[in-house]
């Protein structure tokens, strides 16, 4: 399972080794002034948009990767039955990032807080 770490100038989100295969992608690491929202979604899976460019996707299970859309592009690491973290974010590499992680509702509030 994937793990969000939120520290005063940092967002650093550890991949399991088999997502980062997958992924074909490392661990992020993102300033937190860059997280515009977060919040919690019960259905990652769903909230995932556009053509898988690279990763994996295993229909109604997970999907890791890549989704390029028209003008945005997601970094994905979903699985089913666990809450998503969907980060938006300002001029980064990618303009959301879902990933499931069981501790989503205390990284979300810890964004939130000012």
């Amino acid at each position: 399972m994937s793990t969000v770490h939120v520290t005063t100038d940092r967002v650093r989100i550890r991949l399991r080794p088999l997502e980062k295969i997958f992924a074909l992608h490392g661990d992020l690491d993102l300033p937190r002034s860059a997280v515009r929202t977060a919040e919690v979604l019960t259905d990652g899976l769903a909230a995932t948009r556009g053509l898988r460019a690279p990763g994996l996707a295993i229909p109604g299970w997970m999907k890791v990767g890549t989704w390029r859309g028209r003008s945005a592009r997601q970094y994905v690491a979903v699985r089913r039955g666990v809450p998503t973290l969907r980060l938006t974010l300002d001029r980064q590499r990618y303009d959301t990032i879902l990933v499931s992680t069981p501790d989503a509702h205390t990284a979300a509030a810890a964004l939130n807080r000012e």
